[in-house]
């Protein structure tokens, strides 16, 4: 996983470098799409993992091409269509909309070599999304969103895997994005919504105008308490006495000890310091394919802390399923049991040992 980070933070870095230079689709491809595609893991230069050119029926229209399809068992998986970088993404140009129902593929991708919109089929089977599932953007690498991308490494990359995601990632990105809008330019269907519980006469259009400022510096002072309020208590549970192990430093986590305390206030104070290894990203894909025959997939988080990785139900750090400790070169899984049951591990593959231990301790939080 390092090794990917420093590939794509590397790319990023030199696209504002060399992208004047950049003229048309094809030095696009060769000078930015492909890096981050052989960064994935494929063999750019191998047919049966990458084809450029792919040819892709529609109806009648015979030997039309996408620019690439990545190829898995014969069979195209990710269809990819090329944009010069100096092009803005339209969906409603793209000639993936089009290909994406013709063949066997399951996610298409648009991009400019800096943007790279990534789409599927939440809303119809075999009909490709108005809408992206996840966005990633050179200009702006995010943790979270690397996490998101390296779900498509060619070692690592499991269809089902990501479909699970897919549909909430969707839906967070587009909540987030309203929010924002909101946090800008609340509109006047917001700004009622806001007035509803806050103000009894009528919401006349020159009451939602006067209230439009009120609730603009309404929303930053409500983000800036909660900021400066999470600061404060994790700042002031340095002295041991004014902050306990059993008080929230997030909303939904309580440190349950010295180790995970440190790591939230370190978090907070100096942003994200943990680096997620590959080994860690495997184990908890092999733990949520495994409990995806008892329960909802899309309540199997994780949450990366300095010592051990934490596999979490419902994104609750009391509803811990298990730790895996690969920062050593002793690994091991513990499991949330009554002995808190510790097993040494010489792969990532052995959990799938404790497949049963692991299921049992789920069924407690059910």
């Amino acid at each position: 996983m390092e090794t990917f980070i420093q590939q794509i933070k590397a790319l990023s870095s030199r696209i504002e470098r060399i992208k004047d230079n950049i003229q048309t689709e094809e030095a696009t491809k060769t000078s930015l799409i492909m890096p981050l595609i052989q960064a994935l893991g494929y063999d750019i230069f191998n047919p049966e993992e990458l084809v450029p050119e792919f040819i892709a029926d529609v109806g009648i229209k015979k030997g039309e091409k996408i620019d690439y399809a990545i190829i898995e068992n014969g069979h195209p998986v990710i269809l990819v269509e090329a944009k010069c970088v100096h092009e803005k993404l339209h969906k409603h140009d793209s000639q993936l909309f089009r290909y994406f129902g013709t063949t066997k593929a399951k996610f298409a991708i648009l991009t400019n070599g800096v943007e790279y919109k990534f789409f599927t089929d939440l809303e119809e089977p075999n009909k490709m999304d108005d809408k992206p599932f996840f966005i990633f953007n050179l200009h702006e690498v995010r943790e979270n969103h690397l996490l998101e991308l390296a779900k498509f490494r060619k070692n690592f990359f499991n269809i089902e895997n990501v479909l699970t995601t897919a549909s909430e990632l969707k839906y967070t990105n587009e909540i987030k994005n309203f929010l924002t809008q909101q946090w800008e330019e609340p509109n006047e269907e917001f700004i009622k919504f806001v007035l509803n519980d806050v103000y009894q006469g009528v919401k006349t259009k020159k009451v939602i105008e006067n209230f439009r400022e009120i609730v603009k510096k309404s929303l930053n002072q409500f983000v800036n308490d909660k900021v400066n309020d999470k600061l404060q208590k994790a700042l002031s549970s340095t002295d041991g006495n004014e902050l306990n192990t059993t008080e929230k430093i997030n909303d939904d986590i309580a440190p349950t000890n010295e180790e995970e305390l440190i790591d939230e206030l370190e978090k907070v104070v100096d942003g994200p310091v943990i680096v997620t290894t590959e080994e860690e990203i495997e184990g908890y894909v092999l733990i949520k394919l495994m409990l995806k025959e008892n329960l909802d997939a899309n309540r199997v988080y994780y949450r990366d802390n300095k010592s051990y990785f934490n596999v979490l139900l419902d994104d609750n750090i009391r509803k811990w399923i298990c730790r895996l400790g690969f920062n050593t070169s002793n690994k091991y899984i513990q499991l949330n049991d009554e002995l808190k049951t510790t097993h040494k591990l010489d792969s990532v593959n052995d959990i799938l040992l404790y497949k049963n231990e692991i299921l049992r301790v789920t069924e407690q939080f059910n």
